[in-house]
């Protein structure tokens, strides 16, 4: 049997190179997944390569609360029940000091980042079955920061007073909330990010990036998949309120 034989899961971001790997491996491990996300797409891919008996999707704006209440609905009613929810919808925004920094760009980050796991969690935690697990995708820099980045990095911390939180009020019910911490990755997201903070080409500003990770690579999304997994299974059984990094040495 998978680690997760018979639960369900809800994936945002779900269109995305994490949440894609994700729901993938979530699959092969025995769950069925639901996955929203913006990009119905991304979304169509994902569910099709897996197949219509084990995923679905619908498309969710994370901000909005009715939205994100119609994706959670459709997990229960469709496969019966919720046991896993991995909140990893995100933006990153602008690499702009603070007294720069465009008011309408930061507002948009906390939205995305903040108020979407906020409403995730809100909407999840109430019908999730007991035992189940939840897990933010914040970021490295939700542990550390760098200038520049005061939208993502703010909205990435406050993700881990969140968590921290959630896992208090629904200890008693056995429901483990964790926050997961990767490093840059190889996708399309991170290389952005990368160009934006650096202002060089892609291939130099993903040097400039390596550079400053012990392992002097790049994480596959597939292998964030699998401390995902780990958190979402039982192989973390007495792992709650915690901050899990997956970041190549970059935070120590």
């Amino acid at each position: 049997m998978g680690r997760l034989e018979g639960k369900v899961a809800l994936i945002t971001g779900g269109g995305g190179s994490i949440g894609a790997a994700t729901a993938r491996l979530f699959a092969d491990e025995g769950a069925k997944v639901v996955l929203a996300d913006v990009d119905e797409h991304g979304l169509a891919v994902v569910t099709d390569e897996i197949g219509a008996e084990r995923a679905a999707y619908v498309v969710t704006d994370v901000t909005d609360s009715d939205q994100v209440a119609e994706a959670v609905r459709i997990a229960t009613e469709r496969f019966g029940g919720l046991d896993v929810v991995f909140a990893n919808a995100g933006v990153f925004g602008e690499a702009t000091p603070i007294v720069d920094y465009p008011e309408d760009v930061f507002d948009h980050v906390m939205a995305v980042n903040v108020k979407g796991s906020f409403l995730v969690a809100k909407h999840a935690l109430a019908v999730m079955r007991d035992g189940g697990s939840l897990i933010f995708n914040s970021s490295v820099v939700g542990l550390l920061s760098d200038a520049g980045i005061a939208g993502y990095a703010t909205s990435k911390h406050a993700i881990v007073g969140l968590m921290r939180t959630a896992a208090r009020e629904v200890a008693d019910r056995g429901i483990r909330v964790n926050s997961l911490h990767p490093g840059p990755v190889d996708n399309v997201f991170q290389h952005r990010i990368e160009v934006i903070a650096t202002g060089a080409p892609e291939d130099r500003a993903a040097e400039l990036f390596e550079e400053r990770i012990p392992l002097s690579r790049h994480a596959a999304p597939e292998e964030i998949a699998r401390s995902v997994l780990f958190l979402a299974s039982e192989d973390s059984s007495f792992v709650t309120a915690t901050t899990l990094s997956v970041d190549g040495g970059l935070k120590g």
